[in-house]
């Protein structure tokens, strides 16, 4: 048996559930015993055991949310339930969602801590059993400490429809060396790479205990060291190291070294937008943290409030979470670039409308000024219909959106707040004060902040204006770390491996490119069906 293992269920996060989670594959005879020193001690054998059982609890966390999200899909407040607390009798889904943001603690230790026994779990997108055992057994192939991780992009989450081709052999071993049968149907005749976050405390410790288990990772900077490494990593960027093309249980994946102090920052303020815009999309957790959960759920909320504010009054859901899906990108330099598909946003919402109801439809719930129009949203089982793209209407009333501009995450407020101050020329003295005031109101909890006449002039703004400045803000928040986190790609992958990735990047390009000109075509035709001579001729 493996020493530090734990052979026990995972315990659910609900006991009143009637859907008991699946047991938590906490004990992993083929995980690499894990041993952090040079040198063997008792201390050292502590440290193991510590951080096994910590390993084993934050994946028991992700698998029990992940089983409660399973456990009741039938309506959108039953959905909404599931993040809601069932602790206080008679009391109303609404009004109990909302009570973690009056008085948030942001000191969490443990999931015990954080608002309510289901908080977060519709971060946790249910998924094919087998792919999902594949993805968290590669967390368990490191024996640097990890503790928050997630699986993410086109090699997880389809971003086509499935064309039912079958790759030849010789085809899934250029990708994947030893592809198990779960990862070749989850890709649907498309082998990809498959991309990871890995949380961590302490980014140089990390990477000197994960050099010396996986030198072949990384570039020739690890010659000069973790402390290179390291700086590299948090001084330049987006705070994030990437290593591409490893092959990790015949796998070929792509992994992401963050700080978890970093991770947490760019969640709850939104001063890069990095990490935080990938977690606006779906992504497969496999391994939790309480912190992160109760960040990540701030995050989820702002980038629903800030699409909200970019929205009209009337909508589709498909449209809001492209808008959504869309922030991250809209700074990003591979989009100016001929390095990413030019649909990649439709592609990413078309493909997965269930996943995306499944992430923001109980932050929906708890907002007073959207809701969903018609009766769809009340037909059974409509959430997983990837067919259905249901109408919504928000409020346009300036005192319920200054409320949703006063909420929003402080670095990307405080950018907004200068654009405005320069539009309507605030002298600077009143603006240090009302800014002064702002900090002392961001000590209690973001739901009570309030907007005051200030946020309600942005709000009253031309909605075009208000666009473009939105817009801006969140340009000027992305573009700097996402440059720079690219431009040191050469030196923490290498000169070969980003030849690579740019030339695959350049491909899918021109595939997107080729793709939606035979799109535009075939609609062209449909919309003109006497064709090219019957077009020409006029009455």
């Amino acid at each position: 048996m493996v020493r530090g293992c734990r052979t026990s269920r995972a315990r659910p996060l609900r006991s009143s559930l009637s859907v008991t989670p699946s047991p938590s594959p906490t004990c992993r005879p083929d995980a690499p015993v894990r041993r952090y020193g040079t040198t063997r001690n008792a201390d050292n054998a502590d440290a193991d055991a510590k951080e096994a059982r910590e390993g084993a609890q934050h994946d028991a966390a992700a698998e029990s949310a992940t089983g409660t999200a399973k456990s009741d899909t039938k309506s959108t407040r039953a959905l909404a339930s599931e993040a809601a607390s069932s602790s206080t009798a008679g009391s109303s889904v609404v009004s109990d969602m909302q009570d973690w943001e009056y008085n948030p603690n942001l000191k969490v230790e443990s999931f015990k801590d954080l608002p309510h026994a289901n908080f977060g779990v519709n971060q946790h997108i249910p998924f094919d059993a087998e792919f999902k055992e594949v993805l968290k057994s590669i967390p368990w192939q490191f024996r640097a400490p990890i503790r928050y991780a997630f699986a993410y992009g086109s090699g997880v989450f389809p971003q086509s429809k499935p064309s039912g081709r079958v790759p030849t052999p010789e085809e899934i071993r250029a990708i994947h060396p030893k592809a198990p049968p779960a990862v070749q149907r989850a890709q649907d005749g498309t082998p990809k790479m498959i991309d990871f976050i890995f949380g961590v405390s302490h980014t140089q410790h990390w990477h000197s205990l994960n050099m010396k288990q996986h030198r072949d990772h990384y570039s020739a900077l690890a010659s000069l060291g973790s402390g290179a490494v390291s700086y590299v990593q948090d001084r330049l960027g987006a705070g994030v190291y990437f290593n591409p093309y490893v092959v990790v249980n015949g796998i070929l994946i792509k992994y992401g070294v963050v700080q978890l102090s970093t991770l947490e920052k760019d969640l709850t303020q939104w001063d890069m937008l990095y990490l935080a815009g990938r977690l606006q999309k779906p992504v497969k957790i496999l391994r939790d943290d309480p912190k992160i959960r109760l960040a990540n759920q701030m995050n989820l909320l702002s980038a629903l409030r800030t699409a909200l504010l970019l929205l009209p009054p009337h909508f589709t859901e498909e449209e809001l979470y492209g808008t959504i899906a869309g922030i991250s990108y809209l700074g990003d330099p591979r989009m100016a670039l001929p390095t990413e598909n030019p649909s990649k946003v439709k592609n990413i919402v078309g493909n997965n409308m269930a996943n995306f109801r499944r992430l923001y439809l109980p932050l929906i719930e708890t907002l007073p000024n959207v809701d969903f129009v018609g009766a769809g949203a009340s037909m059974k089982d409509w959430i997983w219909d990837e067919t259905k793209n249901l109408k919504l209407a928000q409020d346009m009333d300036p005192v319920k959106r200054g409320n949703m501009v006063r909420r929003l995450p402080k670095a990307f407020r405080s950018r907004l707040y200068f654009q405005y101050q320069k539009k309507l020329a605030i002298p600077q003295e009143e603006f240090d004060k009302m800014m002064e005031e702002s900090e002392k109101e961001d000590a209690v909890a973001f739901k009570r902040r309030e907007g005051g006449g200030f946020e309600r002039r942005i709000a009253q703004d031309d909605p075009a204006e208000l666009r473009n400045y939105i817009r801006t803000v969140i340009k000027q928040t992305i573009t700097w770390p996402a440059t720079t986190q690219s431009l040191k790609g050469p030196l923490t992958s290498g000169f070969s491996r980003t030849v690579r990735y740019l030339r695959e990047k350049i491909d899918k390009y021109r595939q997107g490119r080729a793709a939606g000109k035979a799109q535009a075509a075939e609609e062209e035709a449909a919309s003109n069906p006497t064709g090219g001579e019957g077009a020409r001729k006029k009455p």
